[in-house]
């Protein structure tokens, strides 16, 4: 038996960090953005369909997709970003499925920002929402990134808002406060997925 967490969250939150404390914990751990990643590579039916859909100008001078060009298109016109994600998604999710299946571990957790808005979420065990609190997000974002706060503000306000996501989710981790607090946090949950597992074996 295979236990799949899902584990979303709005950009800065801290999923990647939950998911290194999963992965220390000895869950399978996957990030969604690498499979996309993967699924672009040149040649692939992936890449195909999306040069098909936006044009040469997407490419770099090695044939390989520019993600900055790219998202320069999808970020400003909904319906090129709908197209997108009905390109890439199913790609993903279908190697997603061929990790789990071969994975030795019995958790895996997927890291992925649009985990709801793809209904992946409905196909998982449980759905794990990070948050923090906006001001602290944008903080850290400025530190680790030295992006425009008014960038990352624009994004945040673009994404589905944390109460939203708290109403599809069955946990919700608070990365607002230290790495200790998180830690216990994911900790005690990593307990209970034990504990349900252990009952049903």
């Amino acid at each position: 038996m295979k236990y799949e967490i899902g584990l979303t969250g709005n950009i800065g939150s801290g999923k990647t960090t939950v998911l290194r404390m999963l992965s220390q914990l000895g869950a399978r751990t996957i990030d969604a953005d690498e499979l996309a990643h993967q699924a672009m590579t040149p040649g692939t039916p992936t890449w195909q369909a999306i040069v098909a859909a936006f044009g040469d100008e997407i490419l770099d001078e090695e044939g390989r997709i520019d993600r900055h060009k790219l998202g320069s298109i999808v970020f400003e016109d909904p319906k090129a970003l709908q197209r997108l994600e009905e390109i890439v998604h199913p790609a993903v999710d279908e190697r997603f499925r061929t990790i789990v299946q071969s994975a030795s571990e019995v958790v895996i957790a997927v890291e992925a920002i649009k985990l709801i808005e793809s209904g992946i979420h409905q196909e998982l065990d449980s759905l794990w929402l990070v948050t923090c609190p906006m001001e602290e997000r944008i903080r850290r974002l400025v530190e680790a990134r030295g992006e425009d706060p008014e960038d990352i503000r624009e994004r945040m306000e673009a994404q589905m808002s944390e109460e939203q996501q708290a109403l599809w989710a069955d946990v919700v981790i608070d990365n607002g406060g230290g790495l200790d607090e998180t830690w216990q946090q994911v900790k005690a949950e990593w307990q209970k997925v034990q504990e349900q597992l252990g009952h049903c074996t």
